[in-house]
């Protein structure tokens, strides 16, 4: 009988520590956020700006848009949120789907080439016959809090490539975050990033219409 107890126990002891273990190695989920806007919201935006690029002189649009700067507490693939006046939280569950330099070109280019139906020659390169416009990006400060706000500013140079006419300009967006998730601070960064590719087309516009170029603010 004693025998009996006693291995009873002892499988009773090994089923715990196998269930302690497994509680013990269970990671929390993590979760992937972009910058990239869902494509059927710039649907109609494509095809309003292929309607004016196809009555452009010179045709087809061509842009190249580089490597984007970003503050060093920014180049990592977690997000990044402020805590309060003097602490930020680093989000390890919280991660981009790309390093976030690489997140933030991409989203860049592609709002702006949406805006424009314009073509993004970065990795492919452009026709010798056929300007392009180069776009060098920064992201000087990016600052976010959770029922807060996202406060962005941004600076870029564009250089036409027959030419070499230039525009310089800086930009700060402010959006705010109506809520305390990761959802709607990225959300709001959709938004700042949005309201830059406004910017930078309508800047590459005045380029191509020889006009006076205009910074947003």
């Amino acid at each position: 009988m004693m025998s009996f107890n006693n291995n009873k126990y002892t499988v009773l002891a090994a089923l715990l520590a196998t269930a302690l273990l497994s509680a013990c190695g269970t990671s929390p989920e993590t979760r992937f956020y972009t910058l990239a806007t869902p494509a059927s919201a710039g649907a109609v935006q494509t095809d309003a700006a292929r309607n004016v690029a196809a009555n452009t002189a010179g045709g087809q649009t061509f842009i190249e848009v580089l490597p984007v700067s970003v503050p060093e507490r920014l180049a990592r693939p977690q997000i990044v949120v402020r805590a309060d006046a003097t602490k930020v939280d680093v989000l390890e569950q919280e991660r981009w789907s790309s390093p976030f330099n690489n997140e933030l070109r991409d989203a860049l280019a592609a709002g702006v080439s949406s805006r424009l139906g314009a073509i993004d020659v970065s990795r492919s390169g452009r026709p010798n016959d056929q300007p392009s416009y180069r776009i060098a990006i920064e992201l000087r400060d990016l600052d976010a809090a959770r029922n807060g706000q996202v406060q962005a500013a941004f600076g870029w140079t564009i250089t036409r490539s027959d030419d070499r006419k230039t525009a310089v300009c800086r930009m700060m967006v402010v959006e705010p975050v109506p809520g305390s998730g990761v959802d709607a601070v990225v959300a709001a960064m959709q938004k700042a990033v949005g309201h830059a590719a406004d910017a930078i087309a309508n800047n590459v516009r005045a380029l191509q219409a020889g006009q006076t170029v205009k910074c947003a603010n």
